[in-house]
């Protein structure tokens, strides 16, 4: 073979050479044609399996869904399209992403549930729906799952580990079961948790360090257990952690290194450990976690007196120390706190005099100092607290007569060494809360008669000088309160010069009037900040520095009668009310040539404008517009419930809400309102603005207090949204909003909520609803709605998006109506 080729002619080698190539090549493309083909045919498959995959999980999906029953009361659940359902949302894909079935309950239907099926699941709310027995194992497999809450049922057993393997999980709530066992330590490998919610079980142990890698926690409530043991260090390792809860368990050690453990974490608004057995005493660290605006460490063995420097909580709202064995006094620091609503010093050991400078917590509407060693008499200046609304002094040693403005407030003062007669204003409050001073007299069931008058008169003779001066002063003391502020006293020219608007007051406004025209320049129209429905308003510095707010009555209208009405009629409201919340009458000026209030100067402007400026919104942030929100409902339950006859503003609406420089809330604007006379009718023309007047004004044509309720919910939707409602509840009737959360209608200009005042707005908008219903007699009373938020109670801490405003409407908590019985006082 080898002899024969090599005798081949030359050209027949390259003809051999050449076929060979070609063969060659022709081979390699048809491999690549093969391999291309084949790659296409693995792709394709590949495609068709993913496909076939995505489907099958669908189908899963929709088996699962149809066979478990829970929607088969639901009036969509015919719908062949289950992303359509209640309580169910799907991705672009159809894939269920969202189960959120809080409230509905499901018994044993839980345990036929497929939750293996549901791969791509974000979110399972099974929230009380009455799930017994042990947490269903599948819920392990939901790898994607970042919200789980399986709170308020009767769940027993270990707290099982197969959760601790959902590493996507950042709220985990399984509060108010029946779960026992120790803390899993396995639980430090959910790094992305931020709320870690196990209060209301059995768990027993410590608490295991490894909690301290869960450093993008901000909320950590393990309260109402039998956990023992101490802190332990690692959570001072938390540093984002907002809100830690540990109340009612069984800790112990000294309660000064469990606060220093927190003292550097400087987001911390909020700690509760309350009803354990710490002991020591309150270390003057504490002082450092300046942002604090809840502390309860009440019902331990905490010894020593209060450190001063508490003087640095100037957020603090809520502070409880009781039932521990804290002695010394009260520190007058404590007077520094403006923000303080809720203080609660009782059961110690504590002594000396209540401090005056309580009278400087402006916000204060709680207060309780009872089973204590105070002595001394009550200070009158609390009666300066408009916000106070309840106080408990009883079992002390206080002395002296009792302030005549407690009459206003819910109190307790059993039991105490009290003297003096028990005034008439007070025959509406319970005897129980004299009870123990035997030094009291009145004409009420259960007390001693008081001296008679001639023995009075024979006492009088005796203490003649004293009480000559007393009477003088209390003159002085009336004159100076009624007389001067409202400004009805004859003018006084010494002061003339300084132009001292408090003193100057004339009926013919002749003084007022060259002291305005003088700060003003004729009403200047440079110094017109506003136009209202009868007037313009005009800013003013006066010569003593005093800026105010004038509001003057055109000339036209001052010849209208309709006008001069509503000018004297907001004098006339005006000077029956005093409240803190309520916009100030300075004064007043009746003349032929103009006519003008003078109000207290409101920096701020109204809340409509506020609202509807992105930049100055933002200054609102949530904490301020849940005290605006309190703020209005304090002033409109004073003027429903503490006026006689009662008062109806009749025009609540954001443009009336005027705010001062610490964008503090007063009501303003009292031209249309009415003093409510209850052997009358009380029809009235249909008065009011526009998108905020009760709906049944339209057709009854008569004004109740439920009128301002409406009111006062369409203000406080107004400020949770950042915009009139009026679309949102037009649209709520419709069926596509029903799966609305209540996050979704927050102000987006803000950033999320935290949780503590999370559970505020809950609280807030679902008043506002309730205020909003269509029947009168089911809104609640302003009365209720005031002390509600005056009674530092919380609802369960339920997440914003959890809620649907479907819920909030058709929620029945807040059905007060016509039921409750109110008693009306007289105003201060």
């Amino acid at each position: 073979m080898d002899i024969k080729i090599d005798r081949l002619p030359l050209h027949s080698s390259i003809i051999h050479f050449n076929m060979a190539s070609k063969v060659s090549i022709s081979v390699v493309v048809v491999s690549w044609v093969l391999c291309v083909f084949m790659h296409s045919k693995n792709m394709f498959t590949a495609a068709v399996s993913v496909a076939a995959s995505e489907s099958s999980t669908l189908q899963l999906e929709a088996k699962a869904l149809r066979e478990s029953g829970w929607w088969s009361g639901h009036f969509n659940y015919t719908s062949l399209n289950y992303c359509n359902w209640d309580e169910i949302k799907c991705n672009a894909g159809g894939s269920v992403i969202w189960i959120g079935m809080s409230g509905v309950y499901l018994g044993e239907k839980v345990r036929k549930f497929n939750f293996s099926s549901f791969p791509n699941l974000v979110l399972l709310h099974l929230g009380n729906t009455g799930l017994r027995g042990s947490i269903p194992q599948q819920i392990g497999t939901l790898s994607k799952l970042t919200y789980l809450s399986l709170s308020r049922n009767n769940l027993t057993g270990h707290f099982p580990l197969f959760l601790t393997n959902l590493t996507q999980l950042e709220n985990l709530n399984i509060y108010q079961n029946l779960i026992s066992g120790p803390i899993p330590e396995e639980l430090g490998n959910l790094k992305n948790l931020q709320v870690l919610d196990l209060s209301y079980n059995k768990l027993t142990g410590s608490i295991p360090s490894t909690l301290g890698l869960l450093t993008n926690l901000w909320v950590l409530d393990l309260s109402s257990n039998m956990i023992t043991g101490s802190i332990p260090d690692k959570l001072g390792d938390l540093k984002n952690l907002q809100v830690l809860i540990l109340g009612n368990n069984n800790l112990t050690g000294l309660i000064a290194s469990a606060l220093r453990i927190f003292t550097d974490l400087h987001n911390m608004t909020a700690l509760y450990l309350d009803s354990n057995q710490f002991n020591g005493s309150i270390p003057l660290e504490i002082g450092n976690m300046k942002s604090l605006t809840d502390l309860n460490l009440s019902n331990n063995n905490i010894l020593g007196e209060i450190p001063s420097t508490i003087r640095h909580f100037t957020n603090l709202s809520y502070l409880s120390l009781s039932w521990n064995h804290i002695s010394g006094s009260i520190p007058i620091e404590i007077g520094k706190m403006e923000s303080l609503t809720y203080l609660n010093l009782s059961n110690n050991n504590i002594i000396g005099e209540i401090p005056i400078e309580l009278a400087n917590c402006s916000s204060l509407a709680n207060l309780s100092l009872s089973h204590n060693y105070l002595n001394g008499s009550i200070p009158s200046q609390l009666s300066d607290l408009s916000f106070l609304r309840f106080i408990d002094l009883s079992y002390n040693n206080l002395t002296g007569n009792i302030p005549p403005c407690f009459f206003i407030l819910e109190f307790n003062l059993s039991y105490n060494s009290l003297e003096g007669r028990i005034s008439n204003i007070f025959q509406y409050h319970s005897f129980d809360a004299f009870i123990g001073n035997k030094d009291l007299c009145g004409d009420f069931k259960g007390f001693s008669h008081c001296p008679s008058s001639s023995q009075i008169m024979s006492k009088i003779k005796m203490l003649l000088p004293l009480t000559i001066l007393f009477v003088l002063l209390l003159l002085w003391c009336f004159f100076y309160s009624r007389c001067w502020v409202i400004g009805k006293t004859q003018s006084n020219p010494s002061k003339t010069k300084n132009g001292d608007l408090f003193s100057i007051w004339n009926f013919d406004g002749k003084i007022a009037y060259e002291d305005i025209i003088e700060a003003t320049k004729d009403f200047d129209i440079r110094y017109c900040i506003g136009t209202g429905g009868y007037g313009s308003v005009y800013k003013a510095q006066l010569p003593s520095g005093k800026v105010v707010a004038l509001k003057k009555l055109h000339r036209l209208e001052a010849e209208d009668p309709s006008f001069d009405k509503s000018f004297k009629n907001e004098v006339q409201m005006l000077t029956k009310i005093r409240h803190r919340n309520i916009v100030k009458l300075h004064g007043y000026c009746l003349h032929k040539r103009c006519m003008f209030l003078v109000y207290q100067y409101m920096e701020r402007g109204s809340l409509f404008c506020i609202l509807s400026n992105d930049v100055e919104a933002l200054e609102l942030d949530w904490p301020k517009r849940m005290n605006i929100i309190k703020s209005i409902a304090h002033a409109l339950s004073y003027m429903h419930h503490e006026c006689n006859p009662i008062i109806i503003h009749r025009d609540i609406s954001s443009n009336n809400i005027l705010l001062n420089s610490e964008l503090e809330a007063f009501v303003s604007d009292f031209g249309t309102a009415r003093l409510l006379d209850p052997d009358s009718s009380n029809q009235t023309l249909v008065v009011g603005t526009y998108g905020y007047i009760a709906p049944e004004l339209a057709y009854t044509m008569v004004v109740t207090e439920k009128c301002d309720v409406y009111s006062f919910g369409m203000v406080a939707l107004e400020i949770l949204m950042g915009k009139h409602p009026g679309e949102l509840l037009t649209s709520l009737s419709t069926l596509s909003s029903q799966n609305l959360m209540l996050n979704e209608i927050l102000d987006q200009r803000l950033p999320p909520p935290t949780r503590s005042i999370a559970q505020d707005i809950f609280f807030a908008a679902s008043v506002a609803f309730a205020c909003l219903r269509t029947k009168p007699k089911s809104r609640p009373t302003m009365k209720w709605v005031s002390q509600e938020c005056l009674s530092g109670k919380k609802p369960l801490a339920i997440p914003l998006h959890a809620v649907s405003l479907w819920q909030l409407r058709n929620q029945e908590t807040y059905m007060m109506g016509e039921s409750e019985t109110q008693s009306r006082s007289a105003c201060c």
